[in-house]
């Protein structure tokens, strides 16, 4: 039977192309949608680290373009990690502000609404439309489960949270964890679609680069995200501590709040083997995990980071057949467990450890980093994420029409 051709609204504040140094999820399945022969409009944000691809000035506040076939409305409202709560907060709501004119009037067939920010909700909710809602980080349970966030702020989000739930035509959570916080919201219709691997952008057919300050005799662990309260990295320098005398090279890239306390912490207790660069495009990351020995997954200790995460970056070092250290429970430790394609630890303890034993030992290095790779391809691979995905947002204009 052949497809009728929909017009599809993308709400994504944190949009980026493979040319940036965050995650691709929302090109990649925007990209499928036009493979489809769909028309996709994205609506997005000047999120740090992100490419969107134009290059043109803004106009009252807006620039848009064509980009693989994707049309690209980016609003100029920076937001970044390294913001305080009430910067981010404004930018989230200017973003709203901004994409509820398009949501209404754009005679869209469908929308997409990408959390987070949970807000770009709010525009779907108010279209009158049929809309589905992509929970990638479920808001306010990893907020509250963090700390930080005024009671009252974390009531909005509860509200908004279920709204988004039970009027959306169909609900996606990248891990089982999230659709559970969906099914308990009251949503109607809810499919699992988790991240999946970049065959293509990773892997090792891809030419290798090492920054300047790893040695050739040295084994290069590489940490690449975010540096803020929930990243727990203050466990890795722990783990440095340890590992001195080793011919082993920590290599932390990205950026975010806790980045400059880091750097001083490391700098004055002399962990010259650990180094610091600031983020990089996917391109450029994944020449960089082709030159390293070892990936590392990290969060800190908050029990909520078992179920209702699913990291991207975990699927590019799969992707890249690195073997990987991490010290997360739950989807994460299951995923590494599945490979074998990596080593679960809980403290500092172990994860020195871990690295010392890799370290030590190339061919068990090489077996991990093969399974990660069959594992990428055997299960994780994005296309078939994409599939799904597209199948999904078929089958929910099909009905709505």
């Amino acid at each position: 039977m052949a497809r009728r051709p929909l017009s599809i609204l993308y709400l994504h504040q944190h949009f980026s192309t493979p040319a940036g140094s965050t995650a691709t999820r929302s090109y990649a399945m925007a990209r499928a949608l036009v493979q489809r022969g769909h028309a996709v409009t994205i609506a997005c944000g000047q999120y740090a680290g992100a490419d969107v691809g134009l290059s043109g000035p803004f106009r009252a506040g807006r620039r848009e373009g064509r980009v693989q076939g994707i049309r690209i409305v980016q609003f100029a409202i920076p937001c970044a990690n390294a913001q305080g709560l009430r910067a981010r907060s404004l930018a989230f709501l200017r973003f709203v502000a901004r994409c509820l004119p398009l949501a209404r009037g754009g005679g869209f067939d469908l929308i997409i609404a990408s959390s987070t920010p949970l807000t770009v909700a709010i525009p779907a909710l108010a279209s009158g439309r049929p809309f589905l809602f992509e929970i990638r980080d479920p808001w306010p349970e990893l907020p509250r489960a963090l700390g930080g966030v005024p009671r009252p702020v974390l009531a909005a989000m509860d509200r908004l949270a279920t709204a988004a739930c039970r009027r959306a035509a169909a609900v996606i959570g990248l891990s089982e964890g999230m659709a559970e916080t969906a099914r308990a919201r009251g949503a109607g219709r809810v499919e699992v679609i988790p991240n999946g691997c970049d065959l293509d952008l990773f892997g090792p057919h891809i030419p290798p680069w090492r920054p300047p300050e790893a040695a050739s005799h040295e084994v290069l662990a590489v940490y690449a995200g975010a540096h803020g309260p929930a990243n727990g990295l203050d466990l890795l320098l722990d783990a440095a501590a340890l590992l001195r005398g080793l011919p082993l090279r920590i290599l932390l890239v990205g950026e975010g709040r806790e980045k400059p306390r880091l750097i001083a912490r490391a700098r004055a207790e002399g962990l010259s083997h650990v180094t610091f660069l600031d983020p990089m495009p996917k391109t450029d990351l994944a020449r960089l995990f082709a030159g390293a020995q070892i990936g590392l997954h990290l969060l800190a200790p908050v029990p909520a980071f078992a179920e209702l995460t699913s990291p991207n970056k975990l699927m590019d070092m799969l992707a890249a057949g690195l073997p990987i250290v991490s010290n997360v429970p739950g989807h994460a430790a299951r995923c590494l467990a599945d490979g074998p394609s990596g080593i679960a630890v809980t403290d500092a303890a172990g994860l020195a450890a871990a690295l010392a034993a890799l370290a030590r030992d190339p061919a068990r290095r090489a077996a991990l980093g093969a399974a990660a790779r069959a594992q990428a391809v055997r299960r994780w691979d994005r296309r078939l994420q994409a599939r799904a995905f597209c199948d999904l947002v078929e089958e929910v204009a099909a009905r709505a029409a």
